[in-house]
């Protein structure tokens, strides 16, 4: 057994300016900050979206090593393209599994690409994309079905399918009996209030200010729950952002100019295509992979891409997979600050404006994240607090993403099987903690 459990809560999308700017309208979180480590600065990883960042925060690796390179995967045909969901997906190895082999109890909640994993007490993060299924049985069938038929018989009637903050007062509720009657050694749990509301509102809006402290009393009623369990003293918090957000007014269609260059044919009346492409794109919101057929001139494509308003930057396959980015890419391309990408076809121009009353469907936007990491103000941040961890301390260097899954091993007293491509974060973990 580890000496002290781990508690890993993920606020989707919060940044450094969150725990900078607006730490007063969140006391729980500045009492915690001020008595751990702050890591003031993460970098993300190449794309900086959901599932390829947990991911990568969970293995320690980078994408073009663990798989998972998108939220979504490529399926030209389908409006809403299945998600990265389950982790037979992943090919490398989660923190999850390492903690499992070692003996320890785990759970999760919401954690991203967990569908059909073996932890203890699993609630998976997964929604139904077929006519022929509903949320309960694509989540029975990707969880653990009988703890998660008791968290729907005593909290379910908190959630409204998957629409938040309900979502997230169902999660919250789920975990807090989770920690009080399982006492997990290892538990992870995903928050998707704020990242919902910068995405419709836009990133320093009245609805995502009023989500971040929602987002403050939950996390005082998780940490609450481990001081009820009696576990409190023997458990280290960890609060992390895993992407930050920036604001959008337009849109980029790059599969338009592919249709117009016979690269891809769209199919009549719909915004997708035929599956018989020759150069296609695969959005990633801030960015974009560009994937090529043998055949096609790649310097024609690339001087399409560059010739299309509102891209910044055009990475070759070689510099993609350089970043830890797909390496099967030919392309991956970056929007500028205000712009970001769509599949889709058929739509008026390659470039239009997001219409102001479209906000809230399918791929229309206030707020967006899958840049690169190294645009301006867009880190990401972490707080470690505990037992085993530094107390009132600042880290000012910046760390990556990849280096925190090796600082919770650190923590757990665990070792990858295989070597990560992050390392422990100097200065989080006490050297002399017995």
């Amino acid at each position: 057994m580890a000496q002290n459990k781990l508690v890993v809560i993920s606020l989707d999308s919060m940044g450094f300016n969150d725990l900078d700017q607006w730490i007063d309208l969140a006391p729980h979180l500045k009492k915690l900050r001020d008595r751990g480590t702050w890591v003031q600065h993460v970098r993300g990883i190449f794309p900086t979206l959901t599932y390829p960042s947990h991911t990568s925060i969970i293995t320690g690796q980078y994408p073009a090593v663990h798989g998972i390179v998108n939220n979504t995967k490529l399926q030209p045909q389908r409006l809403s393209p299945d998600w990265y969901w389950y982790r037979k997906d992943v090919q490398a190895t989660p923190l999850y599994d390492v903690a499992r082999q070692a003996g320890l109890t785990t759970a999760a909640f919401l954690w991203p690409v967990t569908a059909g994993s073996k932890i203890d007490y699993n609630i998976s993060e997964i929604f139904p994309n077929r006519i022929w299924t509903n949320q309960v049985l694509v989540s029975l069938k990707a969880s653990s079905p009988w703890f998660l038929l008791q968290m729907n018989h005593r909290y379910g009637h908190l959630r409204h399918g998957i629409k938040q903050p309900w979502l997230d007062d169902f999660v919250t509720a789920c975990a807090i009996d989770t920690l009080k009657n399982k006492k997990p050694d290892l538990t992870l749990i995903h928050l998707v209030d704020m990242d919902s509301m910068r995405h419709r509102y836009g990133v320093r809006s009245t609805a995502a200010r009023a989500a971040w402290q929602r987002l403050d009393a939950r996390v005082a009623r998780l940490v609450d729950a481990t001081k009820a369990a009696g576990t409190y003293e023997h458990t280290n918090f960890v609060f992390l952002g895993d992407h930050y957000q920036i604001d959008v007014t337009k849109m980029i269609h790059l599969n338009i100019a592919f249709a117009k260059q016979g690269w891809l044919r769209p199919l009549p009346a719909k915004t997708t295509y035929r599956k018989d492409w020759q150069v296609t794109a695969k959005a990633c919101d801030g960015e974009s992979y560009v994937y090529v057929t043998s055949g096609v001139d790649l310097k024609r494509v690339r001087q399409v891409i560059e010739q299309t308003a509102g891209v910044s930057h055009v990475y070759s396959q070689a510099e993609a997979a350089q970043r830890g980015a797909d390496p099967h890419c030919a392309f991956l391309v970056e929007a500028k600050r205000g712009y970001y990408f769509t599949d889709e076809v058929n739509r008026p121009a390659v470039v239009e404006d997001v219409d102001p009353t479209s906000l809230g469907t399918h791929d229309r936007y206030r707020g967006v994240h899958g840049y690169g990491p190294d645009q301006p103000n867009y880190d990401t941040t972490i707080v470690f607090c505990g037992p085993d961890v530094n107390q009132k301390k600042v880290i000012e260097q910046t760390a990556h993403l990849v280096d925190e899954g090796p600082t919770f091993a650190q923590l757990l007293g665990l070792h990858y099987p295989q070597a990560t491509a992050g390392q422990p974060i100097i200065g989080v973990v006490k050297e002399d903690r017995s």
